[in-house]
């Protein structure tokens, strides 16, 4: 399957997301960073699913808690509560796209060095 542009255009928005959110987290829980990652991230998601699609998404019945959780953790991040905003937001972000792990650590696992690494006895249990 092959992405159209604003798709390519959103995945590097999500990467370049949850790489500030990374260097946000080891840099001690730099807000700025982590508020401006997520909001990359967010933009990303939008433009790989379309608008719509993620509208549909976040208000989903059985996401709402999952919604909730994310976006009142990104507000504390805004407001300087790195921390307590990250532990929500994580919480908020498994609820959301915890159905997705198992489908992304099946695209990693057929990646060509990742792959292997995933393959390897000790790894492979945990994940």
């Amino acid at each position: 399957m092959w992405l159209s542009d604003t798709q390519k255009i959103g995945v590097a928005l999500s990467a370049f997301g949850v790489v500030l959110i990374t260097l946000g987290i080891i840099l001690m829980f730099d807000a700025g960073l982590i508020a401006i990652g997520n909001i990359l991230f967010l933009l990303g998601v939008i433009l790989i699913i379309g608008f719509q699609k993620s509208f549909v998404f976040f208000s989903r019945k059985e996401k709402i808690r999952g919604t909730i959780c994310f976006f009142v953790g990104l507000a504390l991040i805004f407001m300087k509560y790195s921390i307590w905003g990250m532990i929500l937001e994580s919480f908020g972000f498994i609820n959301l796209f915890g159905n997705f792990f198992p489908v992304a650590l099946g695209f990693l696992r057929r990646l060509p060095v990742i792959g292997k690494l995933l393959s390897m006895p000790g790894i492979r249990q945990v994940s």
